[in-house]
């Protein structure tokens, strides 16, 4: 689909660039993967690469905004009493089947996403707990596991594509799940 740039309106338009910049990469980044040339992203965002680089100067930074509504989801999911850890790696699933990027950047080495791994793995901790309770995972299972486990899922799923990704997911998933289990 191709994107006409937009006139330059100057400051006025910086808070609609900047939307239209992490829905283009969101987009991008489901379909291309984390590796989505940046150049498409501006383009598809109907905006220069200068625009681009205000907002966000490097890749981190726009996978950061693209995917701070990913985890703050899983906050909100993982702060109700009801949800299980199963729920919980059920939305991480859903979330990385629209874009296997999500993983990419949960398990990125960058210290960037430091923080971002660091607000994943207290939400499964959280749910970690209760679980051991409830005796669905074995007690030796740490969150460091459970973020072992999503890279593994990302590995998974970096290399299928978007049409094998829901299958191979749920495979996976099985098959990791066996792993914790008492």
């Amino acid at each position: 689909m191709a994107h006409v740039r937009k006139a330059n309106r100057g400051p006025s338009a910086a808070a609609e660039n900047r939307a239209a910049l992490v829905t283009a990469a969101r987009e991008l980044f489901a379909t291309a993967g984390f590796g989505a040339p940046l150049s498409a992203v501006a383009r598809r965002a109907g905006v220069g690469q200068g625009s681009l680089y205000r907002h966000f100067p490097d890749r981190a930074s726009l996978a950061l905004a693209v995917f701070d509504g990913n985890v703050t989801e899983l906050e909100s999911l993982a702060a109700e009493r009801a949800t299980t850890l199963d729920d919980l790696f059920a939305r991480i699933i859903e979330q990385t089947v629209a874009s296997v990027a999500f993983l990419d950047l949960v398990t990125s080495a960058d210290e960037r996403m430091a923080a971002v791994r660091t607000r994943v793995a207290r939400l499964l901790a959280g749910k970690l707990d209760q679980a051991r309770r409830d005796g669905t995972v074995r007690p030796d299972v740490t969150a460091d596991d459970l973020l072992l486990v999503i890279a593994m899922l990302a590995g998974v799923l970096s290399s299928a594509s978007a049409e094998a990704r829901p299958a191979a997911a749920e495979r996976s998933w099985a098959l990791l799940r066996r792993s914790i289990r008492p």
